[in-house]
């Protein structure tokens, strides 16, 4: 299990991959700007002495507010050669959101867009005292840039595995963000892991297309590219229309995306664009069988469903599986334990039969190092035994015969119509390829005499054409069985969305 530094892993690949390509950035005007490891080095060494200037050093937070852009990963790596921690936020949050969570880290310094300063400086108020705004374009890391603190002499920090890299705010899908605390060794050890599990060489390079301050684009692209010197292609916004011809104009092979984004890319793309070739992807989260196996024809592979999560680094397992189906997510990855809980409370559970995964592993290590200023929560959450620490997923699992694992829901996304277990998870994979349908959420509504039934939100391909209810009722009729089938219709413009695509059920106007 690798115990290291992050900041040893990126001075490793430097030195050993010094001439080789990094990073490619594709900005929003289409513009592609290149550095080697060499060359980003210097960007971070400049980007380490700016945050000096302004008054960070090692324990100190810095608190990014950042699209994709290369600043982002400028300072992401010049705060692990210092010693300080980042708080990666959504760029788009409000006010309110930018307020509460300066109150919970007090940040040292804030980096925002200069087009949302405005947003950013009522909500940092005087709690921040030292606000940078960027371009979030490759000026900002220029020589000449509002990141160019020239370099010092200054001797460099000792930086330890059990020192504090990242809080990164959970996605809140049912609940307020909880801080998820993570170090040296969490982001040494995913970067070894996760190049491993998806076979990565020098050769190869990720498209990045989801956010750079989620846990996906970090653990499972940047980081492992970097432990092993590939390179990445990153783009300033998800485009679901130019996905396929970004991919194609950066020279990717492989990239990693969630089921949202994968549904808008084959509602959007241009029907006549050949297909990629691409070696490797990832994807999480439900996926139906056709739209599997459209996406597989459209970017010359299959892409391999995974299981993880911010709180446990690397990913828990994975389909290796030949060939991948859409359903699995396969079986834990080398060095990896997990327990499937039978709810009857008899140990572990039968073949088939839905359980809570836990997961063990070492704090600060190969799990979360625990939940910002949550120490009761922490403890829930982890369990310590004789042969390690057990984390409690609050996820769903179910295992075949032969031990593959499949993703059933959240604890809580799993409902009873009378006395039957229904996946809400699985009803939105199969209706999401209903004829007419971009996309859907299904909730759970009480029912006087089934207890609870599923109830279906739908946003239409074609708003001006949308399916009709009878038809979608029909559809399900054919092919979900009795109790998953929605009682009722609702059509949006739009659904709550996360920003990495993850719906927020609990903000669906009822």
């Amino acid at each position: 299990m690798t115990t290291g530094t992050f900041k040893s892993t990126w001075e490793s690949a430097v030195l050993e991959h010094a001439g080789r390509p990094f990073l490619l950035f594709r900005s929003a005007s289409g513009t592609v700007t290149q550095w080697s490891y060499g060359e980003f080095d210097a960007v971070v060494a400049r980007t380490a002495s700016a945050l000096r200037a302004a008054g960070v050093e090692a324990g100190s937070p810095v608190h990014l507010a950042l699209r994709n852009c290369p600043a982002f990963i400028a300072l992401w790596l010049a705060a692990t050669r210092i010693g300080a921690w980042i708080v990666p936020v959504d760029p788009a949050s409000a006010a309110r959101d930018v307020a509460s969570q300066v109150r919970r880290v007090r940040p040292v310094v804030g980096v925002c867009a200069a087009d949302r300063a405005a947003t950013y400086r009522e909500g940092a108020g005087v709690t921040v005292p030292v606000v940078i705004e960027l371009a979030e374009d490759a000026c900002d890391v220029t020589e000449s840039g509002p990141l160019a603190g020239g370099v010092t002499a200054s001797t460099a920090p000792e930086v330890t595995p059990a020192d504090r890299l990242a809080v990164m705010f959970t996605s809140g899908t049912t609940s307020e963000p909880k801080g998820v605390l993570l170090t040296q060794a969490n982001y040494a050890h995913v970067a070894t892991t996760m190049a491993a599990a998806a076979h990565l060489e020098p050769r190869h390079r990720w498209h990045v297309t989801l956010p750079l301050f989620h846990a996906n684009a970090q653990y499972y692209c940047i980081a492992p590219a970097i432990a092993v010197g590939a390179s990445v292609a990153l783009s300033a916004t998800f485009s679901a229309s130019g996905w396929i011809p970004h991919a194609r104009e950066l020279g990717a092979t492989h990239a990693s995306l969630f089921a949202a984004p994968i549904r808008m890319i084959l509602a959007r793309h241009a029907h006549d664009e050949p297909p990629l070739r691409l070696e490797h992807v990832w994807f999480a989260q439900s996926l139906g069988a056709e739209h599997h196996a459209e996406f597989a024809r459209l970017v010359g592979t299959r892409p391999r469903q995974l299981y993880g999560m911010t709180e446990t680094v690397a990913i828990v397992c994975a389909d290796t599986a030949e060939p991948p189906t859409h359903d699995v997510i396969g079986t834990p990855l080398p060095g990896r334990r997990v327990h499937v809980a039978d709810p009857a409370g008899r140990g572990i559970a039968p073949p088939g039969v839905p359980g809570e995964l836990s997961v063990l592993g070492t704090p600060g290590v190969d799990l979360f190092a625990g939940y910002l200023d949550d120490e009761r929560t922490t403890q829930s959450a982890f369990r310590a035994t004789a042969d390690g620490t057990w984390f409690a997923t609050g996820d769903l699992v179910s295992a075949d015969a032969d031990g593959a694992l499949r993703f059933v829901g959240r604890v809580d996304d799993v409902i009873k119509v009378s006395g039957e277990n229904v996946s809400l998870t699985e009803v939105e994979a199969a209706v999401a390829q209903a004829p007419g349908v971009l996309e859907v959420a299904v909730i759970a509504q009480p029912d006087p005499v089934r207890d609870v039934v599923p109830v279906a939100y739908v946003v239409a391909r074609d708003p001006d054409n949308p399916p009709h209810s009878s038809d979608l009722a029909q559809w399900a009729a054919n092919h979900l069985a009795p109790a998953a089938r929605p009682r009722a219709w609702h059509f949006l413009d739009e659904l709550p969305r996360t920003s990495v695509g993850k719906v927020r059920r609990f903000r669906i106007p009822r």
